[in-house]
């Protein structure tokens, strides 16, 4: 089944959708996702395959496609550890997660990490009580795997827990990557719309040192005039 999935990878590649690709993800010298190698495919095309053969792919598997060298073949374990995770026992759940942990370093661009850390990370530190394990991310200094750590967030803002978005919005806030501060403001206006008020409390206790992007994000659902009234803050 392993040979299969790869064949309807390799097979839907398109090499002008790949330069595109690489250059949108930033994979060029210096930049956050350098020497990064796409084939073309969409996430509709991908998600397509992984619905195909998910169920017969084992974790070895997906480990193995973790460390592709080919960024949607790494979409494609994820998105498929996703699936298998979400319809798993208990344990099968504790040995994703375990995976997914253990190969963070490997989920190394924004989009791998959105479409993954809320729905495996996220789900187990809150149902299995791992929240130091998204605290221990957040201290790494990776970028990724910081990224993991406030997106993993999203899960407990589904479940009314906003206390560790708020927390860890406040361990990133003089963060200089414009994808941690993205990330935060992006959390910071999800959970925003469970509490407002507790956003804005969050807000008028930080604004002198929150990134504008941060605060841009953070404050995209206020009326203009409220959005005015937080930017001239600034």
């Amino acid at each position: 089944m392993k040979k299969f999935f790869l064949n309807e990878i390799f097979n839907q590649k398109d090499e002008l959708k790949a330069k595109n690709n690489m250059r949108f993800y930033k994979t060029g010298k210096g930049q956050y996702a350098e020497g990064d190698i796409f084939l073309g495919l969409t996430y509709p095309q991908i998600r397509s395959i992984v619905k195909k053969y998910y169920k017969e792919l084992c974790l070895e598997d997906i480990e193995d496609f973790l460390n592709n060298k080919y960024h949607e073949i790494r979409a494609g374990a994820l998105l498929a550890a996703v699936l298998k995770y979400k319809n798993g026992s208990e344990k099968e759940k504790t040995d994703i997660y375990n995976l997914y942990i253990k190969n963070a370093e490997k989920i190394n661009n924004w989009d791998l990490v959105d479409n993954s850390a809320p729905y495996i990370a996220g789900d187990y530190a809150f149902n299995f009580n791992r929240k130091e394990d998204l605290l221990s991310l957040a201290r790494s200094g990776n970028l990724w795997q910081e990224r993991i750590s406030i997106v993993s967030t999203l899960y407990f803002i589904k479940q009314g827990e906003l206390d560790l978005t708020f927390d860890l919005s406040k361990h990133f806030i003089l963060h200089k990557h414009d994808l941690i501060q993205k990330a935060s403001g992006w959390m910071l206006r999800e959970a925003g719309k469970k509490d407002q008020n507790k956003l804005e409390e969050f807000l008028l206790q930080n604004i002198s040192h929150l990134p504008r992007t941060t605060l841009r994000y953070a404050i995209e659902r206020f009326s203009e005039e409220k959005r005015k009234i937080y930017l001239n803050m600034k």
